[in-house]
């Protein structure tokens, strides 16, 4: 997996967790609302600023905006 897309489906899952909508997360971070859907959508690199000031809206570490999903486990036998 690509890490723009792995901070794509995390930033939509921490927004999703805290109830923002696009708009609002982008109004609050400072950042334009188009780039905010572009990052969402995994076609843009975000900067390190950009992280900041996302995981300080959404209240987490800046790296749990880059976090591998956890693994799927297999069915055991």
């Amino acid at each position: 997996m690509d890490l723009r897309q792995i901070f794509a489906a995390n930033l939509r899952r921490l927004r999703h967790a805290q109830g923002l909508s696009q708009e609002a997360l982008a109004h609050e971070a400072d950042v334009n609302r188009t780039y905010m859907s572009k990052l969402e959508k995994g076609g843009s690199y975000p900067g390190l600023e950009i992280i900041g000031k996302l995981a300080s809206v959404l209240e987490v570490e800046p790296a749990d905006l880059l976090k591998l999903p956890p693994k799927k486990r297999g069915r055991g036998r």
